[in-house]
């Protein structure tokens, strides 16, 4: 599933292609979606904004068109009256007369009235997304310790969309990795330079991943694995897809566990397990 970085670059994308552009196509699939999509006729696209792993289109008026791409959705651009060669299903249109945003294969869409955001089932119950201005590492650092999430093992937690949104399974492992973490460590059993160190890593990899298109580790990192031999899916990280790899720290073998019902990758000495 495309995570937080991934779809903000998405959402960029669309923005410059449909913001302030009029539309000269918009078209869902679903009957039910044509119906209420009356309400944007003729309303322009004033923002794309992600929230976590979903996007949000907003149209004049606060109407806004939520999507989520779950483990198949894609958005594609292309010049406008053209359509790319695909098996995927078409979901959603929205063309002006250079381009035009086409979503595949996405199964959860909306069309969303002003203010109905608030009593969506999955946008109602997501945390701050990471990417917003206000979600700093001392934001954070206050949400390990609320009461909420102070139990939780911070393997389970980076995953939990209420806690923080956009964060998923390769973050996770390279977020706790720069963190020096076990997975079951507790949120609220971490001391302050703990607590600093993972909210620190939070913000600062999720926004790398951002601006390289997908990358945790340091660009001299990525280019001597490169170098030594390694694709790029692998490169990228510093132990997420890397088992049996030495550690960039202390060359001990990447371990691969499952955590939390997913795949999660670690380094048993830097991120020793705590006691029982």
């Amino acid at each position: 599933m495309p995570e937080g970085p991934e779809i903000r670059r998405a959402a960029d994308a669309l923005g410059a292609a449909l913001i302030e552009r009029p539309l000269t196509t918009l078209w869902f699939h679903r009957a039910d979606l044509r119906r209420r999509g009356k309400a944007l006729a003729g309303r322009s696209i004033v923002a794309v904004r992600p929230w976590g792993k979903a996007m949000l289109t907003e149209f004049e008026g606060g109407w806004q068109l939520y999507s989520h791409n779950q483990l198949y959705g894609r958005w594609m651009i292309v010049p406008s009256g053209t359509r790319p060669e695909t098996k995927r299903s078409l979901r959603v249109v929205l063309e002006n007369v250079e381009d035009a945003a086409l979503l595949y294969s996405a199964s959860d869409i909306a069309i969303l009235a002003p203010g109905e955001w608030q009593s969506h089932p999955f946008l109602s119950r997501l945390g701050p997304d990471i990417f917003h201005a206000d979600t700093t590492p001392v934001r954070l650092r206050a949400r390990l310790a609320d009461r909420r999430f102070a139990r939780k093992p911070v393997g389970a937690l980076l995953m939990h969309q209420p806690f923080v949104a956009g964060l998923g399974n390769y973050l996770r492992s390279e977020i706790l990795f720069a963190a020096r973490l076990h997975p079951a460590r507790r949120a609220g059993e971490l001391d302050a330079d703990a607590a600093g160190r993972l909210s620190r890593a939070m913000t600062q990899l999720a926004e790398r991943a951002y601006r390289t298109g997908g990358e945790t580790a340091p660009k001299s990192w990525v280019k001597a694995r490169r170098r030594a031999g390694e694709g790029w899916q692998q490169a990228r990280h510093w132990v997420f897809n890397r088992e049996e790899l030495p550690c960039p720290e202390c060359e001990a073998p990447i371990r691969r566990i499952t955590f939390d019902g997913r795949r999660l990758y670690l380094c048993p000495h830097c991120q020793q397990e705590p006691a029982s």
